[in-house]
C-alpha cells in the first residue's frame, strides 16, 4: 500500500478486520499489518484502536439516509454483505455490548441510524413506531446472524431472494408486530 495513504489504508483495514473479527478480536498489530504501516500511526491518526473503530463505523455509514431494511433491495444488499464479509460493527452492536463506553455509544448510534431510524419513519403513523422499528431490526439481525452461524441448516441454504420474501412477509405482518 502507498506510504502517503497510511490513514486511508488503516481505515480500510479497520473496516475489513472489525467486520471479520469484531472490536475485541482485532489487535492494533493486526490493523497495522493489514494496512502495511507502523502500528504507531493508529494513535497518531485516530488516537488509538477505539478511535479507529469509531472512524470505521463512520465510514460504513456513508452519505445520506439509508433506505429502510424492509425494502427488498436494501434487505438483499444487507444479506449479501453479511454473507460476503460477516457481521460488521453495526450488526455486532445489535447482539453484544462493547466494553468501551465510547465504542458502545457509537455502535448503538450507528445501529439506530442505519436500521432503526429508517424503520421508525416507515411506522410513524402506527402505534409505537419506535418499538416496531426495534423489533424488526432485532429480528432481522437475528435472522441474518443465524443464517451465517451454522446453527440453522435450512436458513443457511435458502436462496437470498426467497429469504428476503419470507422475512418481508413475516416482518410486515400485522399479527407479527402488532
Amino acid at each position: 500500500m502507498a506510504r502517503g495513504h497510511a490513514r486511508e489504508d488503516l481505515l480500510t483495514a479497520a473496516v475489513d478486520l472489525f467486520a471479520e473479527r469484531g472490536f475485541d478480536g482485532t489487535t492494533t498489530r493486526d490493523l497495522a499489518e493489514r494496512a502495511g504501516v507502523d502500528a504507531a500511526l493508529i494513535a497518531r491518526y485516530f488516537g488509538g484502536k477505539a478511535g479507529l473503530y469509531l472512524a470505521a463505523l463512520a465510514a460504513e455509514l456513508g452519505e445520506g439516509p439509508p433506505p429502510d431494511l424492509l425494502q427488498p433491495e436494501r434487505m438483499a444488499a444487507l444479506l449479501g454483505r453479511l454473507e460476503a464479509r460477516g457481521p460488521g460493527p453495526v450488526f455486532r452492536a445489535a447482539v453484544r455490548a462493547h466494553d468501551d463506553p465510547a465504542v458502545q455509544a457509537a455502535a448503538r448510534e450507528a445501529l439506530h441510524t442505519r436500521l432503526v431510524d429508517p424503520l421508525r419513519k416507515r411506522f410513524r403513523d402506527e402505534d409505537r413506531p419506535q418499538l416496531r422499528a426495534e423489533v424488526v431490526a432485532a429480528a432481522f439481525a437475528g435472522i441474518a446472524l443465524g443464517r451465517t452461524s451454522g446453527a440453522f441448516e435450512e436458513l443457511a441454504k435458502v436462496p437470498a431472494e426467497e429469504l428476503v420474501r419470507l422475512v418481508q412477509e413475516l416482518l410486515t405482518s400485522e399479527r407479527t408486530i402488532a
